[in-house]
C-alpha cells in the first residue's frame, strides 16, 4: 500500500537523474551522491507512491511506464526550480502618473519623453483626468504622483510646491488690448470674455474683481479648463483671464499674453500620498521636471 507522507524533493531529483542519466552510478555522479543514496531514494519513492518505477533487466535498471508518467508530471516542478535558480530578470520600475489635461497635454508629455530617454530602465503610465480624480487616485493608491493646479487640503495628501504664477489676459494676435503692457480689470468693460465655469473658484474671484472695478465684460462662452479658454481666445472669440502656467510654454508664439493687474495668484503642485513612502522613480521624475522646466515671464519656482 502506498504511504502518503508528503512530497520529497530529493526523491524526485533521484528519479529525474535516473531517467536522464540511465544508470544509478551516473545519476549519483550527477547529484553528487553515492549510488546507495540514489537506490534508497528510488526505493523510498516506490514505497511512498505504491508504484514500481524501475525493473532490473540483464543487470540494468529500466524505467517502467509508471516512472515515465511520473517524470513527465514533474516537468513543471523542475521548470519552476530552474526559474528560481536562474539570474533574476531586471524589473522595470513604473511611475503611475496622473494629471489634468492642462498639465498632461503637450507639457508633461515632453518631460515624460525626456525622462524615459535618460532612464530607459524606467516605465511611465500616464493617466489624464480631472483634478478631482487626481486626488481620488492618489488616496486610493492607484497613482504615485499627480501634477495639479488647485490648492486644497485633504487628509492623506501632501502637496509639494512646484510653480507660482500671476494671472494673465490671453488674446489673439492683433487684439487692441495687446498694445498694453498690463491689462486692468477696467479694460475688460464691454469686451468679449471667455470665462471658466462657475464650479471654478477663480470664476467667482474674477467676477468680484470686475464688479469692484465697475467693469461689465460680455461673457461669450464658458469652459471647464484654461486650455480650452486659451484655444478659444486664440481663435479670436474673446479674451481669457487664466493661469499662464503651463500653457504659456506652447502658446506664446501664436498668441498674446499680458499681465492682468489683479491679485490673482496661482500655484502648481506635485501631489503625493502622505500615507506611504514616495517611490524612488517619483522622486527622480520630480527632480527631472524641476530641472528642465523652462523659464517664462509669468511664473517662477515655488
Amino acid at each position: 500500500m502506498a504511504r502518503r507522507d508528503g512530497h520529497s524533493l530529493s526523491e524526485y531529483q533521484a528519479l529525474r537523474a535516473m531517467m536522464e542519466a540511465g544508470t544509478a552510478t551516473a545519476a549519483a555522479r550527477r547529484l553528487g551522491l553515492s549510488q546507495s543514496a540514489i537506490s534508497r531514494a528510488i526505493g523510498s519513492l516506490e514505497t511512498r507512491t505504491g508504484r514500481t518505477l524501475f525493473e532490473r533487466d540483464s543487470g540494468r535498471l529500466r524505467p517502467t511506464a509508471e516512472a515515465v508518467r511520473l517524470n513527465r508530471r514533474l516537468d513543471p516542478l523542475f521548470a519552476a526550480l530552474d526559474r528560481i535558480d536562474a539570474p533574476a530578470e531586471p524589473v522595470r520600475e513604473t511611475l503611475r502618473l496622473i494629471a489634468p489635461p492642462t498639465y498632461a497635454h503637450r507639457f508633461l508629455v515632453s518631460f515624460v519623453t525626456g525622462f524615459l530617454k535618460a532612464n530607459p530602465h524606467f516605465f511611465v503610465s500616464l493617466e489624464v483626468n480631472t483634478s478631482d480624480e487626481v486626488v481620488r487616485g492618489l488616496l486610493d493608491d492607484r497613482f504615485d504622483l499627480g501634477v495639479i493646479g488647485v490648492e486644497l487640503s485633504r487628509a492623506g495628501l501632501r502637496m509639494i510646491p512646484y510653480r507660482t504664477s500671476s494671472a494673465v489676459c490671453a488674446m489673439a494676435r492683433g487684439h487692441p488690448l495687446a498694445e498694453k503692457a498690463t491689462v486692468a480689470p477696467t479694460d475688460l468693460d464691454g469686451e468679449a470674455l471667455i470665462a471658466l465655469t462657475h464650479r471654478h473658484a477663480r470664476r467667482a474671484q474674477l467676477d468680484k474683481l470686475l464688479s469692484q472695478a465697475g467693469a461689465r465684460a460680455h461673457v461669450v462662452a464658458e469652459v471647464s479648463t484654461s486650455f480650452a479658454a486659451i484655444d478659444l481666445a486664440k481663435e479670436g472669440l474673446g479674451l481669457a483671464v487664466v493661469n499662464p502656467f503651463p500653457v504659456i510654454h506652447f502658446r506664446s508664439e501664436d498668441m498674446e499674453f499680458r499681465r492682468f493687474d489683479a491679485p490673482m495668484t496661482y500655484r502648481s503642485y506635485f501631489a503625493v500620498s502622505d500615507q506611504r513612502p514616495l517611490p524612488r522613480i517619483a522622486r527622480a521624475f520630480i527632480r527631472h521636471v524641476r530641472l528642465h522646466t523652462p523659464a517664462d515671464p509669468f511664473s517662477q519656482k515655488a
